[in-house]
C-alpha cells in the first residue's frame, strides 16, 4: 500500500540534540516525501526548524516530558484529541513517558502503535520494569541494533515476535568527506590549535568524540596515551571533543591525569563541537573506547561515513558496525593496553593504511548504516500495519 494521504503522529519529549531526535526528523522527511502527513507531538526545542523546514509539523504538549501519573494519564486524552483532529492513522512514540499516554491514545482510537527503543534502559526493581515495559507493547518494537534487540527480548520475551532492528543511520550527504569545505577544516583547525592543512601536518590526530562522562572512556584514553608516549611510534596528537556538561570535577580529574602522565603537549580538551564532519576530517583515528554498552555506536558510523577508522569496544553494539581488523579495532572495556595496542597498530600503517581501513568502513557504512535505509525500513513498518484491520 502507499502512505500517499496517511497522517503519522510521532511521539517524543523533546526536540533537542540527539539520537531519537535525529531520527523522528529524518522519520518526518521521508513520510512527506511519500505524500504522508508527519506530525510531531513534542514539548519542541532548537531541532523544530528541522522538523519544520521539509514540511513536518510540531503540536505542542508542554507537559509532555513529565513523568508525573497524573500527567501522563491528562496527555493520553491530549493525544487522542490530536488523533481525532488530524485524522491519525498510526502514533509512534519513542520515550518511556510520554510512550504510556501515546499507548492509551492509540488503543482508545484503535490506531496502530509503534515504539521505537534508542537505548537501553536498566530494571532493578518490578516498578521500573513495569515502566519500561510501555516500549515493549507496541505492534511493532523497533530496536536499533541487533544488541538493542537482544536486550529487549530478553527482557520482555513476550514481545520477542514483535522486535524489529532498524539501525540508526547515517546521512551519508552530509558525513562524507567531499561535503567538508576547506574552510570548515580551516576554522576547527583553528579551533583546536592545529595545522589547517593536513600535508603540513607532521602527526597523526587521534579524536575521541564524546561527551565529557567518565563512561566514554577518557581515563582509559589517558591511560592508553600514557603507554604509547613510551614507544617508539609515529607523532601523534589525542583530542577530546565533547561537552563537559557541567562536569566540572570530572574535568578537574582528567586534567590532572593527563598532567601527571606529561601529556599536556599530547591531550587536548576542547569542549563541544558544532561541526562534526569537520572534525572527523581533521581525524586520522577515531576512538570510542566506552566502558559501557553503546546501543548502537553513532560515533563508529559517521566516523566511518567521513572514512575514519574506528576503535571501538567489544560491548554493546559498536561491533556491529566495526569489522575487528578491516574497518577498525574492538578492544575489550577499560583497558588501557589493549586500547594502546589498537592505536600502535593503527599508527605503524600510517597514512596508506588509515587510508585503506577508512575506505573500508566507508564503504560498509554506505551499505548498511544509512538514513536512506532506515527512512525505507521505518515505513515500510508502517505500511504493514496500516495495511492491517483495525
Amino acid at each position: 500500500m502507499s502512505l500517499s494521504g496517511r497522517t503519522v503522529l510521532q511521539v517524543i519529549p523533546h526536540l533537542s540534540a540527539g539520537g531519537a531526535e535525529r531520527t523522528t526528523i529524518e522519520v518526518a522527511e521521508a513520510l512527506k516525501a511519500a505524500g504522508a502527513r508527519a506530525i510531531v507531538a513534542s514539548v519542541g526545542g532548537r531541532l523544530e526548524g528541522e522538523l519544520t523546514r521539509p514540511g513536518g509539523e510540531l503540536v505542542r504538549i508542554d507537559n509532555l516530558a513529565t513523568k508525573n501519573p497524573l500527567a501522563i494519564y491528562s496527555n493520553a486524552t491530549v493525544l487522542s484529541k490530536i488523533i481525532s483532529q488530524y485524522k491519525v492513522d498510526l502514533v509512534h512514540a519513542r520515550s518511556r513517558a510520554p510512550a504510556w499516554s501515546a499507548l492509551w491514545a492509540a488503543r482508545r482510537m484503535k490506531k496502530p502503535f509503534v515504539t521505537t527503543y534508542h537505548g537501553v534502559y536498566n530494571a532493578r526493581s518490578s516498578a521500573k520494569r513495569l515502566y519500561n515495559s510501555v516500549m515493549a507493547r507496541g505492534d511493532a518494537v523497533i530496536a536499533n541494533s541487533d544488541y538493542t534487540a537482544t536486550h529487549v527480548r530478553q527482557q520482555h520475551p513476550d514481545a520477542a515476535d514483535r522486535v524489529i532492528t532498524i539501525h540508526r543511520g547515517v546521512d551519508i550527504k552530509r558525513f562524507t568527506p567531499e561535503a567538508v569545505l576547506p574552510q570548515r577544516r580551516a576554522a576547527l583547525a583553528k579551533a583546536w590549535r592545529l595545522p589547517e592543512d593536513v600535508a603540513e601536518r607532521n602527526e597523526t590526530i587521534i579524536l575521541l568524540p564524546a561527551r565529557m562522562t567518565g563512561w566514554k572512556g577518557h581515563r582509559e584514553a589517558i591511560a592508553a596515551a600514557a603507554r604509547l608516549k613510551t614507544r617508539k611510534t609515529p607523532a601523534w596528537r589525542m583530542i577530546f571533543a565533547g561537552d563537559p556538561q557541567g562536569r566540572d570535577a570530572y574535568m578537574n580529574e582528567l586534567a590532572q591525569l593527563i598532567a601527571q602522565h606529561g601529556l599536556d603537549d599530547r591531550i587536548a580538551m576542547v569542549g563541544h563541537c558544532d561541526d562534526m564532519p569537520a572534525a572527523f576530517a581533521l581525524a586520522d583515528i577515531v576512538i570510542a573506547p566506552s566502558n559501557e554498552p553503546e546501543a548502537f555506536g553513532r560515533v563508529a558510523a559517521e566516523a566511518g561515513a567521513m572514512a575514519v577508522p574506528v576503535i571501538g569496544s567489544t560491548i554493546g553494539a559498536q561491533g556491529e558496525i566495526i569489522v575487528d581488523g578491516q574497518t577498525g579495532f574492538v578492544v575489550p572495556p577499560m583497558n588501557p593496553p589493549a586500547l594502546a595496542d589498537a592505536i600502535g597498530n593503527l599508527l605503524e600503517r600510517g597514512p596508506e593504511g588509515h587510508r585503506q581501513m577508512g575506505e573500508a568502513a566507508q564503504a560498509r557504512v554506505r551499505e548498511k548504516f544509512t538514513t536512506a535505509a532506515l527512512q525505507e525500513a521505518t515505513l515500510a513498518v508502517y505500511e504493514r500495519l496500516m495495511g492491517r484491520p483495525s
